[in-house]
């Protein structure tokens, strides 16, 4: 049973228990998680995606990633705006993706939203709310890792605002650990501080 410390991974390096569990994991873990993401497309995705696990585990959103970019167009903000609601059903007949009415009816509204502001706008808005790395302790071991912090409520608060649906500071808060805002890859972890 795991203290909640690194562990060692197929290779034998240290790495966050959690990203054991599948080889799934491992990669995404090693090759994804925690580095920095811009772009307004990309990090829309990451909301969306983010958004969807919403009540259920990453994996299932994991390996449905590539059923959800074919279904929302490569999560690109000006296509997805231009859903109807013809579309809206396709989408809930499609079995690639989480067929989740609320969440697929705020993944159009939040495009509709985006595509009206300008370029780098969500990139700006997201970015703004990263903390300073040395105001932040390295995790030694998962209990370490918060689940929120003041930083991940208030981005969920200005995303609120700008009328962004789906959106609370726990999602917020995975949403800044997979874009690379914060770095919680516990400190023996091989990927902690990896370069891009």
């Amino acid at each position: 049973m795991s203290d909640g410390t690194a562990l060692a991974g197929p290779d034998g390096a240290p790495r966050c228990p959690w990203a054991l569990s599948t080889e799934d994991y491992v990669a995404y873990h090693d090759e994804e998680w925690g580095r920095p993401v811009h772009g307004d497309d990309a990090l829309y995705e990451r909301l969306c995606l983010e958004a969807f696990q919403s009540g259920l585990s990453w994996i299932t959103i994991l390996r449905r990633r590539e059923g959800f970019r074919a279904a929302f167009s490569g999560f690109r903000i000006a296509e997805v705006a231009a859903f109807t609601e013809a579309d809206k059903e396709r989408l809930l007949a499609d079995p690639g993706i989480i067929r989740n009415r609320a969440k697929i009816e705020a993944t159009v509204a939040n495009a509709r939203v985006l595509a009206e502001w300008s370029p780098g706008d969500l990139d700006a808005l997201i970015w703004s709310h990263a903390p300073d790395p040395a105001t932040r302790q390295v995790p030694k071991t998962l209990a370490d890792v918060p689940a929120v912090t003041p930083e991940s409520t208030a981005l969920a608060k200005a995303l609120k605002k700008q009328g962004i649906r789906f959106v609370g500071p726990t999602t917020a808060y995975a949403l800044m650990q997979a874009c690379g805002l914060v770095d919680d890859h516990l400190e023996t972890c091989v990927a902690r501080g990896a370069p891009l």
